[in-house]
């Protein structure tokens, strides 16, 4: 039996509407694109530090276009050699580069520090291309685009981050907005400013991913997942989607929750995990054309399911291999 957003797609197909009737679906990944220093072990010994293009949101756009998902990039990248390997990636990628916001400032660059096959980071982001984008240089979005995707640190620091949210404010009402802030308790010095600001674009978006960990931070106390998601829906968002690692995810929606299980799985490491299944909750839901206000409203359990299963199953493939090595379509069945 289709699902309720299948049978919408379905009546539009069945109306023989021509392609150049269709709205264009593509989701834009507003926020930080940088270079991620991954420690290597030298042959004689010791370690060096080798740059991959990396950042959470930069993460997800390129999952989504291995995807096959139709996807662009809104963010300030620098004109330097590693800004023109960013800007390549992507478009190596199927990522638009159309949105991006050139400038001669530096690449922000994050040395990454892993241990048990956890990754934390140090952050060099003074005046980088990416920290100092304002509202001025976000592009006007047209029709094409149907849902906006942010998170990660570029929600900390300012200006960027105020220029991001006044990006949300802006376009909320005619698009999807999904938001993972991706907290870093340690790259941020203005917790009062960043939680005010977080707090109302959380109140403006649709969709919001945490983890547990982050679900705790937000809010604070005893009280289970279950009560702090219901509290977090309460802000504003339609479906608030909790990851637990190992243990799997779960979504929460109307009076409904959905959760599907951690597929098994050989863990190299778990750089950009949360960020792959991110892009795999976002093509679930495009699969099914579901990207849109009203359909989010009305959502089926199954079509949650869909794209639970296939983010779990993407971030799976992710932390099998090293570093944020997001599959292709090909690699999975969807």
């Amino acid at each position: 039996m289709l699902d309720s957003c299948s049978e919408s797609l379905s009546v539009i197909v069945q109306q023989s509407l021509t392609q150049a009737d269709l709205v264009f679906r593509m989701i834009l990944c507003c926020g930080e694109a940088l270079v991620d220093m991954i420690p290597v072990d030298l042959p004689a010994g010791g370690k060096a530090y080798a740059p991959h293009a990396g950042g959470a949101v930069f993460n997800t756009a390129i999952a989504l276009g291995r995807l096959g998902v139709e996807t662009g990039m809104v963010s300030g990248v620098s004109t330097d050699t590693f800004g023109r390997m960013l800007a390549s990636q992507l478009e190596e990628n199927g990522v638009s580069t159309a949105y991006l916001a050139r400038s001669g400032r530096l690449t922000t660059l994050a040395l990454v520090h892993i241990e048990n096959g956890s990754a934390t980071y140090s952050f060099y982001d003074e005046n980088s291309a990416g920290r100092s984008l304002t509202f001025a240089d976000m592009p006007v979005l047209g029709d094409e685009v149907s849902a906006l995707y942010f998170g990660g640190i570029s929600l900390v620091a300012e200006p960027a981050a105020d220029a991001y949210a006044s990006l949300l404010a802006k376009e909320r009402a005619n698009r999807v907005v999904m938001i993972d802030p991706n907290i870093r308790p340690g790259f941020i010095s203005a917790e009062h400013t960043y939680r005010d600001r977080l707090d109302r674009m959380i109140g403006q978006s649709d969709i919001i991913k945490v983890s547990d960990e982050d679900l705790d931070w937000l809010i604070e106390g005893e009280e289970t997942i279950e009560t702090k998601a219901a509290a977090m829906r309460g802000r504003g968002p339609a479906i608030v989607v909790v990851t637990k690692g190992a243990e799997g995810a779960t979504a929460f929606f109307r009076d409904a929750s959905v959760g599907v299980a951690a597929p098994v799985t050989n863990v190299v490491d778990t750089v950009g995990a949360g960020d792959t299944f991110n892009a795999g909750f976002l093509a679930g839901l495009n699969d099914k054309g579901c990207l849109s206000k009203d359909a989010l409203g009305s959502v089926s359990d199954d079509v949650i399911h869909h794209a639970l299963s296939l983010g779990a199953t993407v971030a799976a493939v992710t932390v099998s291999r090293a570093g944020a090595n997001p599959p292709w379509a090909s690699e999975i069945n969807r």
